[in-house]
């Protein structure tokens, strides 16, 4: 059974130590474990829930649907993951992060619960975190699936409407190898009769036919859902709802009107429970923020932070970097997990980077500094000009060397893993100021 409660934690990091040590393997795909804990909590919402799943986009996904709901003046809890500083960020309500003290009572009760059931970490603190906001006061719930979508911890909630954005390779051990394996996964937040959004322009087939097989409300983009923009603004039409003269998303990005339509066409099919006004619409979009999503930081060089980390998001992280404008120099801090498809993703920035400051990560899963190295020194990249190549122990420390490098009017990138740009921003939001001068 579990440890008598004269042995429990009283702290969140206790706590977090503990949950990391509860289960012999960090993923463990199924649901059954979380279901009957769910069950013997007694979890359930009794207001509208959205859950968002796909490879990239769910974050600025549900910041956006956060956005514009708490304009509308509705009192929203999210769940979003993974974090980048502080494990309370995954816990949101109404736009503010929990308190780690407001988090401790419902690990206390996980932790009676479960009993023998040995939970990993990710489904312990996601019914830790639906136990607070299911006890909430609140009018919408937002839950972001953290891997695949079938058999992840949050598919234990039935949802009232589900969002997928887009479908790209990442996590092929867990979830298959090509786009229609990925896709069925995702598939797998579907319900039936219950609407679900596909944000993803050209989604897999398996997808589509799982919607018909359950008889889901599918809403693809391009069918039931559809935007138009110039330089200046942009418009969205649903099945029966439009908006004309929009300004675009405060989140910068190739990407991000794509998401926001998504965000659009969920407010649609929720418009009896959850009616939202235009003028919500157009303050949620304008006031929206995601730290860590092509977020540009002023200062001298200008710092770009991403966590971009697989092929289909460092593609679009290219071409925004593309359309920002010119740059003399380009110094990359990048650090990923091992299991990435890293070839790929130094290929992809190869023609960008005119530095690389590779780092480690203070997970076992990380690639080292010195693996990132020599792999790119396998693949022999051609850079803009010559290519400069080091290592460093942690983020900070290979930001703090880009800076030493670089000149005024550079620009430096800290992108990969969520682990490197939290990296950076442990001390808070860096305000470069470059000493070199070349």
């Amino acid at each position: 059974m579990s440890t008598p409660d004269t042995a429990l934690p009283t702290t969140l990091d206790d706590w977090l130590a503990r949950c990391e040590r509860l289960h012999p393997k960090e993923i463990d795909l199924t649901l059954e474990r979380v279901l009957q804990v769910k069950e013997r909590l007694g979890l359930a919402f009794g207001v509208p829930v959205v859950t968002v799943a796909g490879t990239n986009g769910k974050g600025s996904t549900c910041a956006m649907l956060e956005a514009i709901a708490l304009q509308a003046g509705y009192r929203v809890g999210l769940y979003a993951k993974p974090h980048l500083v502080h494990f309370e960020e995954r816990c949101r309500v109404n736009g503010a992060m929990v308190a780690a003290s407001e988090l401790l009572p419902h690990f206390e009760a996980v932790e009676r619960a479960r009993g023998d059931v040995p939970l990993t970490y990710f489904e312990f603190t996601t019914l830790v975190i639906a136990r607070a906001l299911s006890q909430a006061p609140l009018d919408l719930v937002i839950l972001e699936v953290g891997l695949g979508g079938r058999l992840d911890a949050v598919n234990a909630f039935d949802s009232d409407c589900a969002i997928i954005t887009s479908i790209a390779i990442d996590h092929v051990e867990y979830l298959g190898p090509d786009r229609e394996s990925i896709g069925r996964e995702k598939a797998g937040i579907m319900r039936t009769g219950k609407p679900v959004i596909v944000s993803d322009p050209v989604p897999p087939q398996s997808l589509v036919d799982h919607a018909r097989e359950i008889q889901a409300d599918l809403w693809l983009f391009g069918r039931d859902f559809n935007y138009a923009g110039d330089k200046q603004q942009w418009s969205w039409a649903g099945r029966s709802k439009r908006f004309n003269a929009l300004a675009y998303p405060a989140l910068r990005g190739v990407n991000q009107l794509l998401n926001a339509s998504g965000v659009l066409a969920a407010l649609e099919a929720l418009r009896e429970r959850l009616p939202v006004p235009a003028q919500a619409v157009r303050n949620g979009l304008a006031m929206v923020e995601l730290p860590g999503r092509f977020q540009i930081v002023p200062g001298q060089p200008t710092l770009v932070l991403d966590v971009a980390h697989n092929p289909h998001a460092v593609a679009t992280l290219a071409q925004n970097l593309d359309q920002m404008g010119f740059y003399p120099r380009t110094h990359a801090v990048f650090g990923a997990m091992h299991d990435k498809d890293v070839a790929a993703i130094l290929t992809r920035m190869a023609p960008l980077v005119d530095a690389w400051h590779f780092t480690d990560l203070p997970v076992a899963r990380a690639a080292t500094a010195a693996q990132l190295r020599d792999r790119h020194a396998q693949l022999a990249l051609v850079g803009p000009g010559s290519v400069a190549v080091s290592c460093h122990a942690d983020p900070l420390q290979a930001l703090r060397a880009a800076l030493e490098s670089a000149d005024p009017a550079d620009r430096i990138l800290v992108f990969g893993s969520f682990y490197t740009v939290g990296g950076v921003l442990k001390e808070g939001l860096p305000r470069l100021t470059a000493t070199h001068v070349g």
